[in-house]
């Protein structure tokens, strides 16, 4: 028979355990959804990351909201294991500046990246230097939360928390863009300065921070170019 499940989802017994509402889907036609898939790859294919924005500040209704949205993402065993710190403080960004360009020269003036690591980034230009880091108008550094801290002083795993935690981020990327902000996926590495700067608990690791603001006017990006579909997608048609 079509559609039939012999283990149907939720089963009686987990129902009665705990609560399930029914999912509203509107279905659209094919060619609707056609429409909108075309229509939102042109717009993300536009995205860019940048690497000078301008100092206008952006309302913070706005980055709570893309925080929201970002909270939206699947993850493993809906832990949500994520936290999203902001500042538009400027004597914060500052210091984060310092820490981050000290790791930075690490990297690139004494050998921490490696020459392979340091030939892939060649084309972006990028070095030491994180001016970026103070003139945007906020700074957003996401935590992944490698476990989880009950009011009772225990504590509790959380799973998948890296994938979990990397969709968020796409999720947040992408709501960015879609209001017309700019941001950069910026990772110096190591990152622990960022618990102590922001004072964050010992089960949190930065995972990403994210300048966030508006492209400076005239701002330059690499030409690069994106996988064609044929590097990137198969499909299996035989076991």
């Amino acid at each position: 028979m079509k559609d039939h499940y012999e283990y149907p989802y939720p089963s009686p017994e987990l129902e009665s355990q705990y609560p399930f509402s029914v999912y509203e889907h509107e279905r659209l036609t094919e060619e609707a959804m056609l429409d909108r898939a075309k229509a939102f790859y042109a717009e993300m294919n536009a995205r860019r990351s940048v690497r000078m924005f301008s100092s206008d500040p952006v309302p913070q209704e706005l980055i709570e909201l893309a925080v929201k949205t970002a909270s939206t993402a699947p993850s493993g065993a809906h832990k949500q294991p994520w936290t999203f710190v902001a500042t538009q403080n400027p004597e914060i960004k500052r210091e984060i500046r310092v820490a981050a360009e000290q790791e930075e020269k690490i990297n690139y003036l004494e050998n921490r990246m490696n020459e392979e690591w340091q030939e892939a980034l060649a084309p972006l230009g990028t070095d030491h230097h994180k001016e970026f880091l103070e003139v945007a108008p906020w700074i957003v550094v996401l935590f992944e939360q490698r476990y989880e801290t009950r009011t009772d002083g225990t504590t509790h795993k959380n799973y998948y928390v890296k994938e979990s935690v990397g969709t968020a981020a796409g999720l947040f990327i992408t709501s960015l863009h879609r209001m017309g902000l700019a941001t950069l996926t910026h990772t110096p590495t190591p990152m622990k300065f960022l618990n102590k700067i922001l004072n964050r608990p010992e089960n949190e690791r930065p995972f990403i921070l994210f300048p966030v603001g508006y492209p400076l006017d005239g701002v330059k990006v690499p030409d690069l170019k994106r996988k064609d579909l044929n590097e990137i997608f198969t499909t299996v048609l035989e076991a």
